[in-house]
């Protein structure tokens, strides 16, 4: 095994690198625990980016 995680949206759950295929899956990440936060990841930087495009826009 290779070390990388990933969060399968599928299944809603971390899986290692066999696993579903990658079209289902976030990742990878480096660490299981960071593979659990994929979803929170992704929210916190959708939310900076548009603050970005927000203040690009002014």
């Amino acid at each position: 095994m290779s070390g990388q995680w990933w969060f399968c949206l599928k299944h809603m759950r971390v899986e290692p690198e066999k696993g579903c295929p990658n079209k289902d899956r976030m990742g990878p990440y480096a660490t299981e625990a960071e593979a659990a936060y994929a979803l929170q990841t992704a929210s916190e930087r959708n939310e900076a980016w548009q603050v970005q495009d927000e203040e690009w826009d002014e």
